[in-house]
């Protein structure tokens, strides 16, 4: 009896133990907007130059800019791990190269206020033997990555606006 009494009040506990090991819920697409975007204190102009002048910075290569559309296309250089793709070369003929995508999207919803939006995405791909490929994309979801993006391109903002 007093087994069982134990058996019952524990089950609860380690059924709980499972709950937490779960993974964490997806992000809706609202939660994903919200921290992909940030409104500025200033013209269309100056966030978009400030938004282009961050990327390069940070050794993005841009692959297209408009300013009368407000996007931006950007992509770091290849990423390679030399140590994994020397390992993957040894061992079966692989390379793996990978790059970091970014997209901004600058609009204007005042005379001096506009918001930007960010995308990164992480770009593997691994070249396998016979000229086979593997690509992967993955977008990049933590929000720390957009707040670290977002506080430079406020910095630029403040820079070029203080210079007038």
């Amino acid at each position: 009896m007093k087994q069982t009494t134990a058996a019952i009040l524990l089950a609860p506990l380690l059924f709980a133990g499972c709950a937490f090991d779960s993974p964490a819920p997806e992000k809706t697409s609202l939660e994903i907007q919200a921290f992909q975007s940030k409104q500025f204190d200033a013209d269309k102009k100056t966030a978009f130059n400030s938004a282009m002048s961050v990327f390069q910075d940070l050794g993005y290569v841009v692959n297209s800019a408009s300013l009368e559309t407000g996007f931006i296309s950007a992509e770091s250089p290849l990423k390679g791990a030399a140590g994994m793709r020397a390992f993957l070369e040894n061992i079966s003929n692989m390379r793996s190269e990978g790059k970091t995508a970014v997209t901004a999207f600058v609009e204007e919803i005042g005379p001096r206020s506009t918001r930007v939006r960010l995308n990164f995405v992480q770009r593997d791909k691994t070249l396998r033997e016979y000229g086979q490929q593997a690509n992967r994309e993955q977008p990049i979801l933590d929000p720390k990555v957009y707040e670290s993006a977002f506080n430079k391109i406020g910095d630029a903002i403040f820079i070029r606006t203080s210079q007038k």
